[in-house]
Parts: C-alpha cells; sequence; structure tokens
C-alpha cells in the first residue's frame, strides 16, 4: 500500500481553516498506523475523499466572493486605502471613529475585498443581541444577499448561518462560548471586536484571550474598532498595533437640553421624568415625521416611560397615531424584531448610545438620574 503524508499536507493547505486542523490529526493517525503497517486504505481514500470536498468547497468561496460597494458618504469609506494598507501589513488593526462614521458597516466589507471570509469566515462581535441581528440585515442589504447566505448571526437561542457564510455577526458572549470547543478559533480568518470602548466583562475577557491566541494563529487578523476614547490602550496591548483614526459623521448632531424648570406645566408645577419626555417628543414630533430613539437607564424607567406615553399620545396632537415600543435585553427576539418593520416608530432603549439604531434624521431623547441632593 503507497501511502505518501506530504502529498496530504500540501492538500490540506487548500482546505477550509475550520477542516485543517481536523485533517491534520487523521493524517497523523494515519502515519502512525502505517508505520505499524496497520493502515487500512479504505480510511486513507475516505480521508482524501474529505480533503478533496472541503478544497473544492474552498475554490468554490474563492470564486463566488462578492464584490463590494461602498457608499463614499460615509467617512470610514474616504479612509479606506489606509485601513485596507494596515490590515493587509498588521496582524492587529485599532480603527478609532465617531458614532455614525460607518466603520461597523464598512470593515467587514473591506475585510471581503482583502480576500479574507474565504478559507475562514470573518467573525464580527457585537455587545448586544439586537446590534448583532440589524447590522448583520444591513451588510446583508449593501451586499445585495438574503440574510443567512454570505451575511448571518448567531445569538443566544437564535441563529442565521449557512455553509456559505463569510461574515457571520455574533455577541461577545457566543464568541466566548465558542472558544470552549473551538480553543484556536479555527473558523475565522479575521475577527472585528466591535464596540470595544464599551469594556465589558466579555470584550475584556475576548482581548485578553486573543493576545494570547495570535502568536500560535499567525494567519488571523484582528480588527478593533473604538469610539474616540483612548485607543491607545488597545494599541500598546498588542504590541503597539497601528491606529487608524476616522473623523467625521454621516449626519450633523444638534444638542438642545431642556431641565425641567424650563417646561412648567399647565397648573404650575415642574415636570416629573415622564412628562418631561412628552414634552421634548412633542417638540421634536412638532418638526416634522420621523422617529424618535429615547435612551433611559434601565428596565424599570423603560416601562414607566411607555405606560405613561402610551397614555398621554391619544390627546396629544403632535405625536397622535404613534406607536410606543419599548426596547430592552430581556425582550424576546421577536419584540426586539418590531421596531424594524415600523416606519413611524418612538423607541425606548436602556443603556448607552447604540450606533445599529440610528439613522440619519433620527431625533434622539437621552435622560440620565438625577444625583440625590446632599
Amino acid at each position: 500500500m503507497h501511502f505518501e503524508a506530504t502529498r496530504f499536507h500540501s492538500r490540506i493547505d487548500r482546505c477550509l481553516l475550520g477542516d485543517r486542523h481536523r485533517f491534520r490529526q487523521r493524517l497523523r493517525r494515519l502515519v502512525d498506523a502505517h508505520k505499524k503497517g496497520t493502515a487500512l486504505q479504505s480510511e486513507i481514500d475516505a480521508l482524501q475523499a474529505d480533503i478533496d470536498a472541503s478544497a473544492a468547497r474552498c475554490t468554490k468561496r474563492r470564486e463566488t466572493q462578492p464584490k463590494p460597494l461602498y457608499p463614499e458618504r460615509l467617512p470610514v469609506v474616504q479612509r479606506r486605502e489606509d485601513i485596507l494598507k494596515a490590515i493587509r501589513e498588521h496582524q492587529v488593526v485599532v480603527i478609532c471613529g465617531e458614532t455614525g462614521s460607518g466603520k461597523t458597516t464598512q470593515i467587514p466589507k473591506f475585510c471581503l475585498e482583502l480576500g479574507r471570509g474565504i478559507a475562514g469566515t470573518i467573525g464580527h462581535t457585537q455587545p448586544r443581541r439586537l446590534a448583532a441581528r440589524s447590522v448583520s440585515t444591513r451588510i446583508a442589504s449593501e451586499l445585495q444577499s438574503p440574510l443567512g447566505d454570505v451575511v448571518g448571526y448567531k445569538v443566544r437561542f437564535n441563529d442565521k448561518l449557512s455553509a456559505n457564510t463569510r461574515i457571520k455577526l455574533m455577541t461577545d458572549g457566543i464568541l466566548l462560548a465558542e472558544i470552549q470547543t473551538d480553543p484556536y478559533l479555527n473558523q475565522y480568518d479575521t475577527l472585528i471586536i466591535d464596540e470595544a470602548h464599551e469594556r465589558s466583562l466579555n470584550i475584556d475577557f475576548l482581548l485578553g484571550y486573543l493576545k494570547r491566541l495570535l502568536p500560535r494563529r499567525r494567519d488571523l487578523k484582528l480588527i478593533i474598532t473604538s469610539a474616540t476614547i483612548d485607543p491607545e490602550r488597545f494599541s500598546r496591548h498588542f504590541d503597539n498595533a497601528p491606529i487608524v483614526l476616522v473623523e467625521g459623521r454621516t449626519y450633523p448632531v444638534e444638542v438642545r437640553y431642556r431641565a425641567p424648570d424650563e417646561m412648567p406645566l399647565a397648573d404650575g408645577r415642574l415636570p416629573d421624568g415622564p412628562a418631561c419626555l412628552l414634552s421634548a417628543a412633542e417638540e421634536l414630533a412638532a418638526e416634522g415625521s420621523g422617529d424618535i430613539l429615547v435612551f433611559l437607564p434601565g428596565e424599570r424607567e423603560i416601562r414607566e416611560h411607555a405606560d405613561y406615553l402610551s397614555k398621554k399620545i391619544g390627546n396629544s396632537r403632535q405625536l397622535r397615531g404613534t406607536e410606543v415600543l419599548p426596547l430592552y435585553a430581556r425582550l424576546s427576539n421577536a419584540e426586539q424584531n418590531r421596531i424594524f418593520d415600523l416606519a413611524e416608530v418612538e423607541v425606548m432603549e436602556e443603556r448607552a448610545l447604540v450606533a445599529d439604531l440610528q439613522k440619519p434624521g433620527s431625533r434622539i431623547i437621552k435622560r440620565r438620574r438625577r444625583k440625590p441632593s446632599a
């Protein structure tokens, strides 16, 4: 029985990344068995067939790689050549840009342009489930591909992926869970850790783990995106990785501040939080139709303000006909997805400003908890 291991090694290098480690393990066992004279021709033929199938899938992915187009108005697109050069020449790149610069939706497409996502998958993490689903929908739309084909997502209890998926959106927690069964993250050729400035426990754990993994995975590219909050710390952590700064937003931002004593009620009393929100929403609605996104500290405040607005909207000339939709982490996927199915929406959102829910023309109301008086 003729058995040439070197021929197998060269063919394994043409397979999908997720298959290579498993094939090499099988090959080592066959080499040992061959030396002992116990290798079976059927096992060698089976390995050869699996290698050929994986190599064929890799070739097909290369031949059908999407060619992305870019909206020129986005600030991140104006730095495209600099970003492409940095990713091409370095294993780790830190991209720093303001909310609204387009980095979340365009950087995965830059990776496709560089030939990433062929042998492996481009993994793109988001801090929240809603972000993972909404960003994947947006990128799939820009690539003119149905969701779950070229672009898909995976969140807790739900995923939309296929064997053809090149860009995989997921929560930080999903990637952490995958480390348990795939410690070398062999299925990925590129990882994008988005919103790294939030510095959650999941993000910090991932960055620490990847710091140790990268020397063992020289083929793995890591891209860290952050708002303009101390990107130098991320750079230092990864041995002074290059930082690419993206300046500007896709739309102007006007900031208005209204203290409660500036909008007294008809009887002269000062309004509480829900009444302040109603007044602010009416002020914005009077300027024209559109969406209003409200940020509140937590789930209890979201429920309280949503109930108040729902009762008052019928008596408000400016807001009549508007639907109020609460949005927080414990809601089911179906309830969270309702915000994408309606045109005129007023949304209550907990946590900090979420870039993936914004779009040009959105009006945003933020309320902070008052500090207790001394």
